[in-house]
């Protein structure tokens, strides 16, 4: 962090001792210390840019007075008391604000020299100081989280063609093998995708008897997780193996999503004429080989590496079982290392529960995810909190505050960054449909620590998350 005054009275004073607590507050501190000091400093600059602007010392007073006020976040915090750190945090502010203090005091009345500035920077500030929270979210929204009509029905036009594609390839040369109508899905369909349209996601339904396969919730299978389901073949007595088509793919007498995602793997990305779609589509295709997933690549331009400077389209392709209301999708990354396993999808039931409340009171609950989702998407710091933790935090929350409509969009964000510090804290945000699931569980301590302290200082100044 590095923060700056319209003037620099007393730099060398209180910009050591800040840029020493910071570099240093995570190792030492951790979450709870590390973000509080962060708060303290916050406050300290508030201090400092109070007295800056304060024409006589009276004034000068009433803001130091006003600035200390803040500060009592930092001693109102139960973990840096049991850790002993508190008087350690105030000591060192005490004394860089004792010092710039006494650097004001020491200035003379005297006007300084103009320093020329752009007008467009000094615009841009001017703008941000006079916008409320409630504005700037506005503005942040439109800005950098929604996106525009024309880019997204680009990236859709995209994925229906490859889909198109890939449908057409199976049917020639596995026509065989039991598919459903792909189709297209994800946030990109659904209005819940921010920053870029650069991913989307094809669902490939495989069709199984429903006489010959059972699906055996997580819970109820060796595994006991609630999203690591699993595709039993049954009657075999009197169905014996080799009447299914997927019965090829049976490990230890269920179907394996590994197997099959292999099997795709092998007759579509490594065979299929991809020089020849990108022709037709005049653009780059190719396949992403190598992980545990099936993508495809998107770059604008022709093969010679025309346009290839553009934003790529990563498309997905979730090969899934669907029975009422639950859909399993082959994805070994996600539950490695059992190759029987089948992921429960919650997304769904995620976002038609969203879906459903906001339809009910007018509400902007996906209004907030979306932006939630953009910041932390072009935070570093909070780059690893995904879409499924954010979607449950706003869930959990509409559970106790009706109020989501317009104008209380500032109090809900101010209120979500309070909450997932509660989470962080805590180490866990459970799934609002299963609530076994620990959604945080996949985050290291030091991944934590980092989040903790961003969220941290953003309590008092959460304009720092909107940058």
């Amino acid at each position: 962090m590095n923060f700056q005054s319209s003037r620099r009275r007393g730099e060398d004073g209180i910009a050591v001792v800040i840029d020493f607590l910071l570099s240093n507050a995570q190792l030492v501190l951790g979450v709870g210390g590390a973000a509080v000091l962060g708060i303290a400093t916050l406050a300290v600059k508030r201090l400092i840019e109070r007295a800056g602007r304060a024409a006589d010392d009276e004034k000068v007073e009433q803001k130091i007075a006003e600035s200390w006020e803040e500060l009592s976040l930092v001693s109102a915090s139960p973990t840096l008391i049991k850790k002993g750190i508190e008087g350690v945090v105030m000591k060192h502010v005490a004394m860089a604000a004792r010092q710039q203090k006494a650097d004001l005091s020491q200035q003379p009345q005297t006007s300084s020299p103009e320093v020329p500035s752009k007008p467009e920077s000094k615009s841009k500030k001017l703008q941000l100081c006079v916008l409320s929270l409630q504005e700037r979210l506005q503005q942040y929204y439109h800005t950098r989280a929604a996106l525009s009509p024309d880019e997204v029905r680009r990236a859709q036009s995209l994925a229906v063609d490859i889909c198109t594609e890939i449908q057409g390839f199976l049917h020639s040369r596995l026509p065989d093998m039991p598919l459903g109508e792909m189709s297209l899905g994800g946030s990109l369909v659904d209005d819940l995708q921010v920053v870029s349209a650069d991913h989307a996601c094809l669902l490939m339904p495989l069709q199984l008897e429903a006489s010959l396969w059972r699906l055996i919730p997580g819970e109820e299978t060796l595994l006991t997780h609630p999203l690591h389901w699993m595709v039993r073949r049954v009657n075999v007595e009197y169905f014996p193996r080799g009447l299914s088509y997927w019965d090829r793919y049976l490990v230890g007498g269920y179907l394996s999503s590994e197997a099959v995602v292999n099997m795709l793997s092998k007759s579509v990305m490594e065979t299929i004429n991809w020089p020849s779609i990108s022709s037709t589509l005049d653009c780059l295709v190719r396949p992403v080989l190598g992980g545990p997933d099936l993508r495809v690549e998107i770059r604008p331009g022709s093969e010679d590496g025309a346009g290839s400077s553009d934003q790529p389209l990563f498309i997905s392709i979730l090969p899934m079982l669907r029975k009422e209301d639950v859909v399993l999708t082959a994805q070994p990354e996600l539950t490695s290392p059992w190759v029987n396993a089948w992921h429960l999808s919650l997304y769904p039931w995620e976002n038609q529960r969203l879906t459903q409340l906001d339809s009910a009171d007018a509400g902007h609950r996906r209004h907030t995810l979306k932006i939630l989702k953009a910041v932390c998407r072009l935070n570093p710091s909070l780059r690893l909190l995904g879409a499924a933790p954010l979607t449950n935090l706003i869930l959990h929350l509409s559970d106790s505050e009706s109020d989501w409509s317009e104008i209380s969009l500032d109090v809900r964000f101010q209120q979500c960054i309070t909450e997932l510090i509660g989470y962080l804290e805590q180490g866990a945000l459970h799934s609002y449909f299963k609530p076994a699931v620990n959604l945080l569980s996949g985050l290291s301590e030091d991944q934590v620590d980092q989040m903790g302290f961003m969220l941290y200082c953003a309590v008092s100044e959460p304009e720092i998350l909107l940058i």
